[in-house]
């Protein structure tokens, strides 16, 4: 029995231990990118293959089915189904922690270069290949005044609380986040708090505006939802890391995030992949400029410093040889045309002259 004990306080320790080691390593990597669910036929495989930031949105529109104009050269996603696709895309950004402690373990991947990015690109794919359809581009991000909001969906989506006067008067309602928060040491009076709180109530105002007008989930169109966080960031500069207030945001963020994701999964009849980034800082911020992600100013080349133009998009070589092979045809045929024209003997060829010129009969 000592024998038996023995062996199971080791084994006890060696787990405890494997836990703390795998806790370090995911802390070596820094950011991360994990996938809360996804449907069965878009296959994430285990591993730590580092992702960029800048290309994460091409890995969003590459779960959606479309094209991406590089090649995605990373293993961690596998070539899935032709005809099955995902209905949904949630990307979650959060701000201000490498990691979060979910409660349910997910893929997780390194993330390395954490840019700013958006998902402009996967919406105008969608806009334009499902042109008569209305699919949900909803994208959702902290600016100085409020929550900003973009993209095009349904009118029901504007009942969500974007300006700060909105977001507090959404909280003092009876069905609010905050009657179904466990108890904790957050200050309700703290602006800090109260975006952190903001943040939560967007999240279940989306699932409970989809739970309540189910007609807007499209079947033939997919949906996409951006949602950048950055409350945690302001709570660290104001309380600390260490602080107890940190502490417990993580472990509530942690949990509504993977409620969120359980809900739009099933929502989508398991039909929606839903990813989460966390990233401590940015090397650089993101500027917004404009109220629509699918209206953007358009500039010849914003990382150039002499404004310079592009040199051409993946189409040019299409489009080129289209019209050059086009004109080339066309310019032989005139040739041929008229060449022919110019040697044709009337007298023989043309169903003119052999009509009109009639021999005269003799008797």
């Amino acid at each position: 029995m000592e024998f038996f004990r023995a062996v199971r306080g080791f084994n006890s320790f060696q787990m405890a231990m494997l836990a703390v080691f795998a806790v370090l390593i995911a802390g070596a990597f820094g950011d991360s990118f994990t996938v809360l669910r996804a449907p069965r036929y878009v296959t994430f495989k285990e591993g730590q293959w580092p992702i960029s930031g800048e290309r994460i949105p091409d890995l969003v529109a590459l779960t959606l089915g479309f094209s991406v104009k590089e090649d995605l050269a990373w293993p961690g996603l596998q070539v899935g189904s032709l005809f099955r696709r995902p209905r949904a895309n949630a990307l979650i950004v959060v701000r201000g922690v490498d990691q979060l402690p979910l409660p349910k373990s997910g893929t997780s991947y390194p993330v390395e270069n954490a840019v700013p990015f958006t998902l402009d690109s996967v919406a105008n794919t969608i806009h334009s290949l499902f042109p008569e359809d209305y699919p949900i581009v909803l994208q959702l991000a902290p600016i100085e005044e409020g929550v900003y909001m973009g993209g095009k969906a349904n009118a029901v989506f504007e009942e969500l609380p974007v300006t700060l006067r909105q977001i507090r008067s959404r909280l003092s309602q009876n069905n609010s986040v905050l009657d179904v928060l466990p108890p904790n040491s957050l200050n309700r009076n703290s602006e800090v708090v109260q975006l952190f709180f903001s943040e939560l109530q967007v999240l279940q105002d989306i699932v409970t505006l989809l739970s309540q007008h189910k007609h807007l989930v499209s079947e033939h169109s997919p949906d996409l939802y951006s949602l950048e966080l950055s409350s945690l960031e302001a709570m660290e500069k104001s309380y600390g890391q260490d602080s107890q207030q940190f502490k417990e945001a993580m472990q509530i963020l942690a949990s509504m995030l993977q409620k969120f994701a359980d809900d739009m999964f099933s929502i989508y009849n398991s039909s929606a992949v839903v990813e989460l980034v966390t990233v401590k800082k940015f090397d650089s911020p993101l500027v917004r400029k404009t109220r629509s992600i699918l209206e953007s100013k358009q500039i010849s080349n914003p990382g150039s410093p002499y404004n310079l133009a592009y040199k051409y998009n993946f189409d040019y070589a299409v489009i080129f040889n289209i019209i050059l092979w086009m004109m080339i045809v066309l310019v032989l045929a005139v040739i041929a045309i008229s060449y022919n024209l110019w040697n044709m003997d009337p007298g023989y060829d043309s169903i003119i002259y052999r009509m009109t010129n009639q021999k005269i009969r003799v008797d």
